[in-house]
Parts: C-alpha cells; structure tokens; sequence
C-alpha cells in the first residue's frame, strides 16, 4: 500500500468525511477537492442513505465506504490525492478506511484520525510539525503528529500509493491553522450540513 511518492506534485487535493446516522439511521458522506497550494474549494458533493451494516468495532470501513465512495463517484476533477478522516495502516488489521479508499479508487491516500485506534507512542513536543512514532507490536504504523502549536496530536498514517514521510510532509503542507488539514477539516463541515462557496476560478 505504501510507495515512495518523492514526486508527486498535487494540483488537487480531496478530502471525506461522513456524519454520524439521524435517527431515521440516514448519513451523510462528503467528498471535498481543494486546489493546491491555495487550498481553496472548487467542489463538493455529498450523498445521503441509510448504512446498511451494522457498527462492527475494526470493521467502520465496511459501513462507511459504499457511502463516502457514492459521494466521491460525483466529482468531476480528478484527485491526486485524498485525505480521509479516518485511519489507514494505523488500524488493528493494518487496512482501515483511508487504505480501503485508496485501493478502490486507485489514488494515493493518507489517513488523518484525531483518535487512535491502536499502537503507542511517547509524549509529542509542543511545536506545529513535531511528532512521535506510533507503534504496535514493534512496528511503525503512524506518527501522532502536533499540527497546531499546544492542540491535541493527530494520527496519520500510510493510506495507499504514499509512504509515512510524504503523509507527514503533506499533511503539514494542507494545515492552515486548524488541528486538521484543511481538505478533511471542510469535508467534516460539509458531512455535517454546513454550506460553503465554491472557488469561481481553479486554473
């Protein structure tokens, strides 16, 4: 899942995100493309349904995929790369959501979680951009990575087509101030209802 992506110069960058089901069990998925390096939005699309498996601890993908995938399949840009809300080799099965992704829709991808899912790591200094390895039995999955000065880390991890460095070194590059970067921050605000406006011109 992992590659050596030294070159990759993205011009379009996604993110995704689903809400949480109403009590109908209705959710929305969102699919999010920001230019890069402005990072300004220039499309969005949602889908909305039912999730039609249950909640299985360490199996979210199966549940959330078929909906955030129904949202991406709306676009019409290509991404050249996906920041997902969620995790990718940093999950017990070394395949979550970000991997999932990644592999159907054939894009390098990086998961960006603000919880963890597995492994330890040591305590993560202060600064914007300093992180700690995240480990499970003896393996590297991730870094909790400290996008904003003082606020809590982040977990990524390699989703698929990218290695760790270049999930760190993008990451970091798509962070404007908040926690999250922003291509999953507005993912997460579109997921949620709330309405932004598009970029009138991206060439």
């Amino acid at each position: 899942m992992a590659q050596h992506a030294e070159a990759l110069e993205p011009r379009f960058i996604g993110g995704v995100d689903i809400s949480a089901p109403d009590p109908a069990g209705v959710a929305r998925a969102a699919a999010v493309i920001l230019s890069y390096p402005k990072l300004q939005i220039v499309e969005i699309k949602t889908a909305e349904d039912r999730l039609s498996l249950p909640y299985i601890p360490g199996l979210l993908s199966f549940r959330e995929t078929p909906l955030i995938l129904a949202a991406c399949r709306q676009l019409s840009l290509n991404l050249d790369l996906l920041i997902v809300d969620g995790h990718g080799v940093a999950h017990p099965r070394r395949f979550g959501v970000a991997s999932h992704l990644g592999l159907l829709l054939d894009t390098p991808t990086i998961g960006c979680a603000k919880s963890r899912l597995c492994g330890t790591h040591s305590s993560v200094s202060s600064n914007a951009g300093d992180y700690a390895d995240l480990i499970d039995n003896g393996e590297i999955i991730g870094v909790a990575l400290r996008t904003k000065a003082a606020a809590t880390p982040i977990y990524v991890s390699i989703g698929h087509m990218i290695d760790l460095p270049m999930a760190i070194k993008w990451t970091m590059n798509c962070c404007r101030g908040y926690r999250l970067p922003e291509p999953s921050r507005l993912a997460h605000l579109a997921a949620g209802g709330k309405s932004m406006t598009v970029a009138a011109n991206h060439t």
